[in-house]
């Protein structure tokens, strides 16, 4: 039962994570702007950010589908899921109505709220257990 469940994380996080960072690296610059959005890089950063972030999911999610370099890449996504909880906590905070640039690029995308909060906190969580899972095995090995 939990070989199927870290098989099932696996694929969940890998496909959100691909599909994000294509959806993002399709049109960089809307992704900037959702960036910019968030009010709290300066623009050098943001368009860094827009550079990088997306190849990054889109690698991430790779080595957590193919199993190669999965405590890596489970860390990467966790690390990044903290920065974007604390990006909508932030954006909520101060009132902000912006598309959380989440899965899309668009500004109709979904809003910033506690639906997102709450959904990065579950991926924060599943690339945590990915990263604690793959470690007990590599120990066990």
């Amino acid at each position: 039962m939990k070989k199927i469940l870290l098989w099932l994380i696996r694929v969940v996080l890998a496909v959100v994570f691909i599909y994000s960072g294509i959806v993002k690296l399709i049109n960089p610059a809307a992704f900037a702007v959702n960036i910019d959005n968030y009010a709290i890089l300066p623009w050098f950063l943001v368009s860094l950010m827009s550079a990088v972030l997306p190849w990054l999911e889109v690698i991430c999610g790779l080595a957590i589908l193919s199993g190669k370099w999965l405590r890596g890449a489970a860390l990467w996504i966790a690390a990044m899921n903290v920065v974007f909880i604390i990006a909508i906590a932030s954006a909520m905070i101060r009132g902000l109505d912006i598309s959380c640039g989440c899965h899309t690029t668009s500004t109709e995308g979904a809003r910033v709220g506690l639906q997102k909060l709450a959904e990065d906190i579950v991926w924060l969580v599943s690339s945590l257990y990915l990263y604690q899972s793959a470690c007990r095995n590599s120990d066990s090995s």
